[in-house]
């Protein structure tokens, strides 16, 4: 099927935040370079937020997976989605209940792309760290689902992909207060899916409080009980935590858009901040950038990380324990150097 063939496409990727943030910047742009495609984007109702400010010609889906459990649910998924007459179909998920559903499209007649996860070349840099060139972005792998497609996707992080305006920020502003002329908003986002991408909490609060003492505002991000709990701990004035705060993600978007700059483990927030053009700093263990999961846009004086270290990367996707017992990927990195990249990010 050539690309102009194709006026309807469904793209699916349902989990997790962080890899469904990777794909905005993508649909974004795909939307934008073919403006007649109607884009239907299948995924979590608790992602759809990060949607929200895509072009028109995206319409975003949001299901809870919990409905269309096993084959008989999947396959009144199906039932429901093939209404909308797709012409293909992306897969940018690839797991089990995804090829499920992308079969039944291909048994239908529909042409079906699927990503390349690139599982054999993550596997083969883990443990013996990082001397060879970085693997392919997850962008452009997402990319080349659509360019299998024969849209030939160009991507460039040199266009803002959104523009907010004024009265998108109203509803936060009685949280956030006026901004004082000068006064620069960091935001923490202290914790990540595992433990092994997490810097440790004492010492991401003693940044905090660093970053306090030299005049800065910071909104400290987190979810669930446990880290609302924590970081109810660390407020004080002129550093909030912003859990259950803000109505949800919709509302902790919109402050992350007006953050000077954002500090984050390899976690969502740091994809979630780098989709809204902010600028981050983002710390990294277990884990490597190397493996392709940098955060759009992000250079390596946005990363930082003990690059010397012959264990990293340990994992892909920091869900394993350290061999070695002493986490040293994190706390070889002290909090006198993350408040030093961040001044030189802010002032770059």
């Amino acid at each position: 099927m050539k690309q102009t063939d194709i006026r309807k496409i469904l793209i699916m990727r349902f989990s997790a935040m962080g890899d469904v943030a990777m794909t905005v910047p993508v649909i974004t742009q795909l939307a934008r370079q073919f403006p007649w495609l109607r884009i239907t984007v299948l995924t979590r109702s608790k992602f759809t937020p990060i949607f929200e400010w895509v072009p028109s010609n995206v319409e975003v889906r949001g299901i809870n997976l919990a409905d269309y459990k096993g084959l008989t649910g999947l396959t009144r998924l199906y039932s429901l989605l093939k209404e909308k007459d797709f012409d293909a179909v992306a897969d940018l998920h690839d797991v089990l209940r995804t090829k499920y559903l992308r079969t039944l499209f291909r048994m239908a007649g529909k042409e079906v792309a699927v990503i390349d996860k690139g599982r054999k070349q993550k596997r083969a840099i883990l443990g013996h760290g990082m001397t060879g060139e970085h693997l392919k972005p997850m962008f452009e792998r997402y990319a080349d689902v659509f360019r299998r497609l024969d849209f030939n996707l160009t991507l460039t992080t040199e266009t803002p992909l959104f523009d907010l305006s004024q009265e998108d920020y109203i509803p936060i502003h009685a949280f956030t207060g006026k901004r004082v002329t000068g006064e620069k908003w960091i935001g923490i986002a202290p914790f990540a899916a595992h433990d092994m991408k997490v810097y440790p909490l004492d010492h991401t609060h003693m940044v905090a409080d660093m970053l306090l003492e030299k005049g800065y505002k910071v909104f400290l991000f987190g979810a669930g009980k446990e880290e609302s709990e924590e970081l109810a701990t660390w407020q004080c004035d002129n550093m909030r935590s912003v859990c259950g705060s803000l109505g949800g993600l919709h509302g902790e978007l919109l402050l992350i858009s007006q953050l000077d700059l954002m500090i984050s483990m390899d976690s969502a927030n740091m994809h979630l901040a780098a989709m809204l053009q902010v600028p981050t700093l983002s710390i990294w263990g277990a884990t490597h950038p190397a493996a392709g999961f940098t955060a759009w846009g992000q250079t390596e004086q946005n990363i930082l990380q003990i690059q010397t270290l012959p264990c990293r990367p340990c994992s892909i996707y920091g869900n394993k324990p350290c061999h070695l017992a002493d986490h040293r990927c994190m706390t070889r990195i002290t909090p006198e150097m993350i408040v030093q990249r961040a001044e030189e990010i802010l002032g770059s």
